[in-house]
C-alpha cells in the first residue's frame, strides 16, 4: 500500500498524515454518536491499532481529557510517544456520563500539565479548546485561549486553537491562533468559508465529523466513505481529517480510499 500523504499543519511546523486517528473509543463508550455500539478495546488491541496506523503512514492522533482514559492509555501503550503528532484539548470534563466545561485559566493550565503527564511528553504538539458551542463567549469572556498563548510562550505547548461550533468562532480562531478544528461532510458545509480563510492565512485545519460519526458508511444509510473523503479533500486548506475507529479492517480501508483519491487528484 502506498504511503499516506502528509500535509503541513499551517505554519505550526508539523507535517501530519491527511488521515488522523481519533481515540475517543479507546476510553469512552457513553454519549457517543456512532450508529452502532462498541466495546472499549483491551491493551493488546490498542497496541495492534497503533502499530497498524503507523505502518499505514498515520502519524497524527487526536485525543482529549473528555475521552475517558484515552490520554493515559496512549501514554502507556504508544511504543514511542514522540513518533506521533498528538492533538489534545482543554475545557471539557466528562464525568458520570455527562459533560461539563471549565474555560478558566487555572483549569486550562492544570489540564495541560495533566495531559503532559498522561501522554509522557515534555511539550504538547497541539492543544485545542473543546468548545461547548458558545464559541464567541469563550473567546470574549473566558481565559482559556489567553492561557494557552502563555503556555505556548513558556514552551509547554507548541501550537493551539479551538474545536469550534460556529462560523464566527471559526473565523476568529483562524485569524488569531494556529489551528482550527472545523466540521465538513456531505451534510454540513457551513465551515467552508473558515477553511478557505485558513488557506489564505496558512493556518492548520483539522476536520471533524468528516464521516458523520460513522453515518457516512453505506451500511449506516450514508452516501459512502469514498464520496465523503473525496468531497473533503477537494477543498484546499484541509490539513487532516480525524477518523475514530478501533476496527483494523476499517482503518486499512479508509487509508486505501484516501490513497486512491490523492492518486486521482494528482492526475487531474
Amino acid at each position: 500500500m502506498a504511503a499516506l500523504k502528509k500535509r503541513k499543519m499551517g505554519s505550526t511546523g508539523f507535517e501530519v498524515s491527511v488521515l488522523g486517528l481519533g481515540t475517543v473509543k479507546l476510553g469512552r463508550d457513553q454519549e457517543v454518536k456512532y450508529p452502532s455500539g462498541f466495546s472499549i478495546p483491551n491493551d493488546n488491541d490498542v497496541r495492534d491499532l497503533l502499530a497498524l496506523a503507523k505502518e499505514l503512514g498515520i502519524n497524527f492522533i487526536d485525543t482529549a481529557p473528555a475521552y475517558g482514559n484515552s490520554e493515559e492509555r496512549l501514554g502507556q501503550l504508544m511504543d514511542n510517544p514522540n513518533d506521533w503528532v498528538i492533538m489534545t484539548k482543554v475545557g471539557e470534563i466528562f464525568e458520570n456520563g455527562k459533560s461539563r466545561f471549565d474555560f478558566s485559566a487555572k483549569h486550562t493550565r492544570m489540564s495541560v500539565e495533566r495531559s503532559l503527564n498522561r501522554l509522557k511528553r515534555d511539550s504538547l504538539d497541539m492543544v485545542l479548546v473543546h468548545s461547548n458551542g458558545d464559541d464567541m463567549h469563550i473567546i470574549n469572556n473566558e481565559a482559556a485561549l489567553e492561557e494557552l498563548d502563555k503556555l505556548k510562550s513558556e514552551g509547554l505547548i507548541k501550537s493551539y486553537g479551538m474545536s469550534t461550533k460556529t462560523v464566527e468562532g471559526g473565523m476568529w480562531v483562524v485569524e488569531n491562533t494556529d489551528v482550527v478544528m472545523a466540521t465538513l461532510n456531505l451534510s454540513e458545509d457551513q465551515d467552508l468559508g473558515v477553511i478557505a480563510r485558513a488557506a489564505e492565512l496558512n493556518k492548520g485545519v483539522v476536520i471533524k465529523k468528516g464521516l458523520q460519526s460513522g453515518h457516512a458508511d453505506k451500511s449506516a444509510g450514508g452516501g459512502g466513505v469514498e464520496k465523503a473523503f473525496e468531497y473533503i479533500f477537494n477543498h484546499n486548506g484541509v490539513s487532516s481529517v480525524i477518523v475514530g475507529t478501533i476496527n483494523l479492517k476499517h482503518l486499512e480501508q479508509n487509508v486505501d480510499v484516501v490513497n486512491k483519491i490523492f492518486s486521482y487528484l494528482n492526475q487531474k
